[in-house]
């Protein structure tokens, strides 16, 4: 009993520390001073740098990786998890090409908010919400892939800021997005590897639904950053 509640604390504090810190990123849109030298100053094909930043901005980012949280916290089927992540996989993907290929801008703060409610949907999912308020369920598969979509704008709408130089350009976006999907793969193992450790104890599901209101706390608090940015910026 007390190792269970001693679980239940980490990973409470946990949620609260990355969403204390996380909060002071927010305006930065997730490009850190060193980062934003360099796509500022390169002007031919990078792969090895542009492979570390997408590796980076996945690892370090903490809308993508709460909502991928929420997307598997009720997956126990390896192969589950691997659908549900190449679908969110395929839909970034392809937004973040067209979107810096085709110069599709959006408005950055608007993406993140759509991106904080993304992870609003998936914990209010995870607890049965539409079930029970509107007597319905969403296809799972068709959400994970369209909400992939809005993330996939988000990077790209983080690249465009920096006006890269169009000269095969195809080449560091490709780079960036192995890069991402590396980083990608990276958090994952952690935190499947935490949550099998935490399904072997009964408070994994004592404390599910607060697990997951904590989610949609947390997405809400993205959400509403980002529209007192796009307020301010207006």
């Amino acid at each position: 009993m007390l190792r269970d509640v001693f679980l239940k604390n980490i990973f409470v504090y946990a949620v609260l520390i990355v969403g204390i810190l996380s909060s002071s990123m927010l305006f930065a849109h997730g490009v850190d001073a060193n980062t934003e030298r360099f796509l500022l100053a390169n002007e031919g094909v990078a792969v090895g740098p542009f492979l570390y930043i997408g590796a980076k901005h996945m690892v370090t980012g903490y809308d993508h990786l709460l909502f991928l949280v929420g997307v598997i916290f009720f997956l126990f089927r390896k192969r589950d998890v691997l659908l549900y992540v190449s679908l969110f996989t395929i839909g970034h993907s392809l937004t973040l090409f067209t979107g810096v290929l085709f110069s599709i801008s959006v408005n950055p703060f608007l993406i993140d908010a759509i991106i904080g409610l993304s992870i609003v949907y998936k914990g209010f999912d995870n607890l049965g919400g539409f079930n029970r308020l509107f007597g319905f369920q969403p296809n799972t598969k068709a959400a994970v892939m369209i909400f992939g979509l809005f993330h996939g704008f988000g990077l790209a709408t983080k690249l465009q800021d920096f006006e890269l130089p169009q000269t095969d350009l195809w080449k560091n976006l490709l780079a960036f997005n192995v890069g991402v999907e590396i980083g990608q793969f990276i958090a994952l193992v952690f935190i499947l590897i935490l949550l099998s450790f935490w399904r072997r104890h009964p408070s994994y599901y004592t404390f599910s639904n607060t697990t997951n209101t904590l989610l949609m706390t947390g997405g809400l608090v993205l959400f509403g950053y980002q529209m007192v940015g796009y307020t301010v910026a207006s």
